[in-house]
């Protein structure tokens, strides 16, 4: 899942031709492919595990490898996209993303899909952050308004096809391809949609682009890489010097890409994370409640989707089933949150969050009494109820910070969090995700690997609902 995605670029008003009906599906549908992949693959773990042979440890850099490329290169996709033209910078990523689905859905190993599945990232942190700035740039007024509402709810709408999708096409193994399809399918959609656009979506660039911070991309990489790769394959391979050497250099490039963002900010220039905007009250206290959701959700849909298959043999199909309910109130919350906070404010955000928290607790609970007796059905309750207060509160917070945000930099502090986000969930999986491996493989089984991962995140969850009642009141 990803949040109601923002700009990471300063916002923008309607200069050039105005942006179709026809044409906004064709940018939504852009929008929607990277997120219904990264639920499909999601489902589809265990299969590809199957397949390939590989390890828990090398199916989390299968999910991290996506989240490390775009969180990286989501800030220079949004300023590529302002001085190049959104329209070029979109019609590539959406080219691209085509042709790494495909590399994706005919890998012959493990290694070839983590890599394909980088590059299929940095792909969507071409595509992903022209959306908005096509929107910003080719509507106006309630027009405007009303696309951006479609945005929101687009997040929603692709957690459900996600679950369905992937479960469907699993299950089915056409042509005995097992998961294979699940990026296949979107060879023929990327086709479609790129001569689609080329024709309904209009140019657009900024008239004063903000340049690319090259020395901040590269260190903030090297720090990603060099923390989240040992954590995923170190303890599974029994920490070879490679992997200790990696954590190492982590702290020296994180405190280079904090040096370096700090002088380019002092001589002018608009860093890739600018330390002004992440000194704000409203962007702390928001990555605050959005870095720890974000960890626990990503291990939380990765340690699911390993749970319900390899441990509860409920299948693909079933594992989509079991999560259907949580995408269904998510995407609801979607179209109904932004009246409750136009009523009640920040109070949203923490009220969401205690729904997850009882939602969290539900599962746990159902997992320790019934565990190996649970269908389908048994997870309902929990999922509904953590789907109601994730779509609750992680739709509002964006929304709430960046109303703090001056209007003149609104880009760039949206690009901080969306950056942040990413970089959080792929976090999540790397640590996570490999003490649910480690755990499950041990006397407490998968049924305590799960109760412990899943408790986690309710405890992340609690001190998140502390920090988020001191979040800023939109309404002021």
């Amino acid at each position: 899942m990803t949040s109601t995605q923002v700009p990471a670029t300063p916002t923008r008003v309607a200069t050039g031709p105005a942006l179709t009906s026809a044409g906004l599906v064709t940018v939504l549908l852009g929008a929607a492919l990277p997120l219904i992949d990264f639920f499909i693959v999601n489902i589809a773990l265990p299969a590809i595990g199957a397949d390939l042979r590989t390890s828990s440890a090398t199916l989390e850099l299968v999910v991290a490898a996506y989240g490390i490329a775009y969180a990286v290169l989501l800030v220079v996709g949004g300023r590529l996209g302002d001085a190049f033209g959104r329209r070029k910078l979109f019609l590539i990523g959406l080219a691209s993303f085509t042709v790494t689905s495909l590399l994706c859905g005919i890998a012959p190993t493990a290694l070839t899909l983590v890599l394909a599945r980088a590059a299929q990232g940095a792909a969507a942190a071409l595509m992903l952050p022209q959306v908005l700035s096509i929107i910003q740039a080719t509507t106006t007024g309630e027009r405007r308004s009303k696309a951006l509402g479609l945005y929101g709810a687009t997040a929603g709408l692709s957690m459900v096809l996600g679950q369905f999708l992937g479960g469907a096409l699993v299950a089915l193994d056409l042509l005995g391809t097992s998961w294979r399809p699940i990026f296949l399918v979107n060879v023929p959609v990327g086709i479609a949609g790129l001569v689609i656009a080329r024709r309904l979506i209009p140019e657009s660039r900024s008239t004063d682009p903000i340049g690319i911070d090259r020395w901040g991309t590269v260190l903030l990489a090297i720090a990603l890489v060099s923390l989240l790769l040992p954590l995923a394959e170190g303890p599974v391979l029994g920490w070879p010097l490679w992997t200790v050497a990696l954590l190492v250099v982590f702290p020296f490039a994180a405190a280079g890409f904090v040096q370096v963002e700090r002088r380019m900010e002092r001589h002018g220039g608009i860093p890739l994370l600018p330390p002004s905007v992440l000194r704000m009250p409203s962007v702390r206290q928001g990555l605050l409640v959005g870095v720890p959701f974000f960890i626990g959700f990503s291990a939380f849909m990765f340690v699911f989707a390993v749970t319900l298959q390899d441990g509860l043999h409920l299948g693909p199909l079933g594992s989509g089933l079991v999560t259907a309910p949580l995408s269904l109130a998510f995407f609801a919350m979607c179209l109904v949150s932004s009246r409750l906070v136009t009523r009640f404010g920040q109070r949203v955000v923490a009220a969401g969050l205690s729904v997850q928290l009882l939602g969290l607790l539900v599962l746990i609970g159902t997992v320790l009494l019934e565990w190996p007796d649970l269908g389908v059905l048994d997870f309902a309750p929990g999922m509904l109820l953590c789907g109601l207060g994730q779509g609750l509160a992680m739709t509002t917070v964006f929304r709430i910070v960046l109303s703090k945000v001056p209007p003149e930099i609104a880009g760039v502090g949206s690009g901080m969090l969306t950056t942040s986000q990413q970089a959080a969930m792929a976090l999540g999986v790397a640590t996570l995700g490999t003490l649910f491996a480690a755990v499950g493989a041990g006397p407490l089984g998968m049924k305590g690997a799960f109760a412990l991962v899943i408790g986690i995140q309710a405890v992340l969850t609690i001190g998140v609902i502390t920090v988020a009642r001191r979040l800023p009141d939109p309404r002021s």
